[in-house]
Formats: structure tokens, sequence, C-alpha cells
């Protein structure tokens, strides 16, 4: 069974810096391109970044660039999101992500991250 498990977020003060956690376990993590999303309050899903499985190549969203960096261990079978310089506008759910082909088709239950003073 494919699992994925978000850990780390919680309440920071704006400028300030959290890691999220991705435990998976179910499948051969080191094959499988993984990405973070994010849904803040209201609003519909926003991709934030994916590494690939392929010599670990990032991507990020325009807004995340500078701040945010994934990374992986695959030793771990565990995916991060260590983000940085944090703004009210980053409090959202965020959830990591399976990615096959062009589409996500597994997903984590999600962790909240509050930025607020």
């Amino acid at each position: 069974e494919v699992q994925l498990m978000e850990s780390g977020g919680g309440l920071v003060q704006p400028g300030g810096s959290l890691r999220l956690s991705c435990a998976t376990s179910g499948f051969t993590f080191s094959t499988r391109t993984m990405s973070w999303v994010r849904q803040a309050p209201g609003k519909g899903l926003e991709w934030v970044s994916t590494i690939s499985h392929i010599s670990d190549s990032t991507s990020y969203a325009d807004s995340e660039k500078g701040r945010f960096t994934i990374s992986r261990d695959n030793a771990k079978n565990t995916l991060y999101l260590q983000m940085n310089s944090l703004k009210p506008e980053d409090t959202a759910v965020y959830y990591c992500a399976r990615q096959n082909w062009y589409s996500y088709d597994y997903w984590g239950q999600g962790t909240q991250v509050t930025v607020s003073s």
C-alpha cells in the first residue's frame, strides 16, 4: 500500500523558516518524481515544487524561487521542503504528491503551515 505522510508544519512568524517532511512507503521512492502542492484557505490547489528522480533536478513556482528548497533522501524514502523567508501568503495546507506522468496519483494527508505574527 502506497503511503505518504507529511509532517513539520506549524505556526511561524513572517520571515521565519520551516522544514516539511514527507515519509513514504509502499513503492520504490527513488524511481519516482515527487512534488509539493499547497492549498490556501478558500483557494484551489497550487503547485509549489517538483524534484525529479532523474538527477534530482528541481523546479519551483515563481513565488517560491529563492525561498524554498525541495530535496529528497532516497535512503530514507523521504521528501523534504525547506521553507525560508516565509510570508503570510504562504499560509496553506501543504501536500506531498507522487507524480504519475502529468498528474498525481497519490497524496499525503497534508500538513498545515500558518505564517502569522
